[in-house]
């Protein structure tokens, strides 16, 4: 997957759809959200993450270090800010060593590759956003980057357990598998259960619903499959589960989908 290509693409496809998008048009994924807010959000990540990344004959910087993009008192000015961002943060991206070391908030992710595909899936994810507050019929994705993106969401965003937390199985288990015409099958098993602990900084106690990735059986009691894009969009509730196939218990697919709806947005 080209990830700079992906955020290129995805970006501009973001810009063209919110330029035009009716005035007070609201994000259907995010309803509290207006297309201005939308705007600003990934002008927001992606000027985050280019400094973060940093030049590369310098040093990028750690998440407390980045000063706050300010957002402009003319909404109007958003698209050229967005623009601006996205500018940034692929020139910060190109040529780097995929492997360079740089902050991250997840303990697996520091190293500019990772950045770089978390910010292919903020893009297409967002631009699928910006598609559907301005009417629009949602442009396909490549299949590749769609399957990446699948395995983002379950790999990234579902999998893992915090080190005050811990995780107990509950004996459900679901599998997601990529069997879309002509694309290459992928498949990725996960269990239920419940994610309990109390977060030492916040002292929040937390009681969820979660899913982690196991290794399952060959044949499962629930299994949702289909192409990797319709996967993709209904992962991170941007599609509906209509064109995917269910082989067993339609409510633990909903399950999954909940699952996923705490960790993405």
């Amino acid at each position: 997957m080209d990830a700079l290509a992906s955020i290129a693409r995805d970006s501009a496809l973001f810009l063209d759809a919110v330029r035009a998008a009716p005035p007070g048009a609201r994000v259907p994924a995010c309803p509290e959200w207006g297309v201005a807010d939308l705007t600003y959000h990934l002008a927001e990540v992606q000027a985050f993450w280019g400094a973060v990344v940093g030049p590369a004959e310098g040093k990028g910087l750690d998440a407390d270090d980045v000063a706050p993009l300010a957002r402009p008192a003319d909404d109007a000015a958003l698209p050229t800010l967005a623009a601006t961002a996205t500018a940034r943060l692929l020139a910060a991206l190109a040529g780097r060593d995929p492997s360079e070391p740089c902050w991250s908030w997840h303990d697996a992710g520091r190293t500019v590759g990772w950045v770089a595909r978390r910010q292919a899936h903020e893009a297409l994810v967002h631009r699928v956003d910006a598609e559907q507050a301005a009417g629009r019929d949602v442009t396909g994705a490549d299949p590749e980057v769609a399957a990446d993106g699948v395995d983002e969401v379950l790999r990234v965003m579902l999998d893992g357990v915090p080190s005050w937390g811990t995780f107990t199985p509950d004996g459900s288990t679901v599998s997601v598998a990529v069997d879309g015409p002509g694309e290459t099958p992928r498949s990725w098993g996960l269990a239920f259960g419940r994610l309990t602990g109390t977060g030492p900084e916040s002292g929040t106690a937390y009681d969820l619903d979660s899913a982690q990735l196991v290794d399952l059986p060959g044949s499962t009691t629930t299994q949702v499959s289909g192409p990797a894009w319709g996967l993709d969009l209904w992962l991170w509730g941007r599609g509906e589960r209509d064109g995917l196939a269910v082989h067993g218990d339609p409510a633990l697919a909903d399950r999954l989908r909940r699952v996923a709806a705490q960790e993405t947005r």
